[in-house]
């Protein structure tokens, strides 16, 4: 998860801030929405709730927590960008947008919105290094 301007974004550009499973520790409606997703799938039994939830970790603690720890750990876009080119946001990897991030932001509209996010980062990034280059080289 990496922050900037009043944001909170994962490594693949979904928004942090409106994720239900990130918020399940301190918001009590996302906590409820959560734990009957989780129940439905077979990850919580009927009687457990968010205490059980808490205790077991089942709640997103960032992209660059602790990955033993971490919601989705075998998250593809996880591993290329964090483990393998140790990047804080797909947007500072020079292969930008790769096929595969493309492919994967077309599934639905969270990951469009996530791509878009994304490439806004990239295009502040490629401006950032471009002003940082003109600075250094008015001073020599």
């Amino acid at each position: 998860m990496t922050e900037g301007k009043g944001e909170m974004m994962g490594v693949c550009g979904l928004d942090c801030a409106s994720c239900e499973i990130r918020r399940l520790p301190f918001d009590a409606v996302a906590a409820a929405k959560t734990v009957a997703w989780f129940r439905r799938e077979g990850w919580l039994e009927e009687s457990e709730g968010v205490e059980e939830a808490l205790t077991r970790s089942m709640y997103c603690q960032g992209c660059l927590g602790d990955r033993s720890l971490h919601w989705s750990a075998d998250c593809w876009i996880l591993q290329c960008c964090v483990d393998r080119k140790h990047l804080q946001s797909c947007a500072e990897c020079g292969d930008f947008p790769c096929p595969r991030l493309i492919d994967w932001s077309r599934q639905n509209p969270s990951y469009t919105k996530a791509l878009q996010r994304l490439r806004q980062r990239h295009q502040t990034s490629i401006l950032f290094a471009t002003d940082q280059g003109n600075c250094s080289s008015d001073q020599t």
